[in-house]
């Protein structure tokens, strides 16, 4: 019976593969000019980049959103239940911002048009959009490609859009979302936000970290408290009414006190009117006392339950500046060239070899 032949593979060697790699360093040293000119080239594309990558400024906020104390409401819950007013409803802890959520709000399409829709500059006319998009070089290529040579602009009063500004300004809003607007949470253990803007422009960069922080405060304090404001608005208007209504018992009831001292004492049902008014008035007076009680105590509620922004450190100018290095740029280009060429000459000597 003869035996069968199986293939085998070779023994791994050290000594082999360092003598390939000797070899290899053999053959680029030997075409070390070709090399030398290709790193030059990179250096030359590295410092070339260097150049032409803008400078960008880098705007840092951080901030802790403090929550209101919460409430239990029972106070209110008795008699204002009665009028149907939810004031059990007053002490939720939950928020929009809870937790986590403030990263997704601070980089909301709202949040940002919001932000980039507020005026430069008190006296200025042009908006953060509009500082942005000639900032970016956006305008002059947007005016000859989509509006015959026609100015585009970007107002604080967006209800008049036409559907080029919507869409031009959603690309704005994509950049800035996708690429210059960072928030994160240092450290997970703690509460502390840290929004970062990196823009070409110092100033506007500045300005929107700041600003994109007050438009989610004003919209994170008006819907954590919606519903305390409502409250509140209802107690106030049914106060109001009871106050009209109490006037106006307390004077029927004079005038009824005036009529009984002319009248004949013998008529013994003279005094039932007065006494009617009387009472009238006196059920509205506790009605009225309960319902401003109650509204103060609401008001009271909704101060405590009303959250801040505490702004821990903001951006101050001079920003931290971002410039391309030109040394790194140079080294850089010409060691990425320069491997890449070098590992492109031992794949066709490899081959060539084969």
């Amino acid at each position: 019976m003869s035996r069968e032949s199986y293939p085998y593979e070779s023994e791994f060697s050290f000594k082999e593969i360092f003598n390939q790699q000797k070899d290899n360093i053999r053959f680029l040293w030997k075409n070390r000019l070709k090399l030398i000119a290709i790193g030059l080239i990179g250096a030359s594309i590295g410092a070339l980049y260097a150049y032409l990558k803008p400078v960008t400024y880098t705007a840092n906020l951080t901030f802790v959103v403090e929550e209101g104390k919460g409430s239990s409401g029972s106070l209110l819950s008795g008699l204002a239940g009665q009028f149907g007013f939810d004031i059990g409803g007053m002490s939720g802890t939950g928020g929009v911002l809870a937790g986590d959520n403030v990263q997704q709000l601070l980089k909301s399409n709202k949040m940002i048009k919001n932000t980039l829709l507020t005026h430069y500059r008190d006296s200025s006319k042009m908006t953060l959009a509009d500082i942005y998009a000639e900032t970016a070089k956006l305008k002059g290529p947007w005016q000859n490609k989509y509006s015959d040579g026609n100015a585009i602009n970007f107002p604080a009063d967006h209800k008049n859009y036409t559907r080029l500004q919507d869409s031009l300004l959603q690309v704005i809003i994509i950049t800035i979302k996708d690429e210059e607007l960072v928030v994160s949470k240092p450290d997970k253990k703690l509460s502390f936000f840290q929004a970062t803007v990196t823009m070409k422009n110092e100033e506007l960069a500045s300005l929107f970290t700041a600003r994109l922080i007050e438009q989610a405060t004003r919209f994170y304090i008006d819907t954590k408290t919606s519903r305390q404001r409502t409250n509140i608005n209802r107690l106030q208007a049914r106060a109001d009414s009871i106050g009209r209504l109490l006037n106006q018992k307390t004077y029927s009831a004079s005038a009824a006190n005036n009529i009984t001292l002319d009248l004949n004492p013998a008529y013994q049902t003279a005094n039932v009117g007065v006494e009617l008014k009387e009472r009238d008035k006196f059920m509205l007076q506790n009605i009225y006392t309960e319902i401003i009680k109650n509204l103060e105590v609401s008001r009271t509620i909704l101060m405590q339950e009303t959250p801040t922004f505490q702004i821990v450190d903001e951006p101050e100018l001079p920003l931290k500046k971002n410039r391309t290095g030109y040394l790194l740029s140079l080294i850089y280009g010409a060691l990425v060239t320069g491997s890449l060429y070098a590992l492109f000459l031992i794949l066709v000597r490899s081959k060539t070899a084969e």
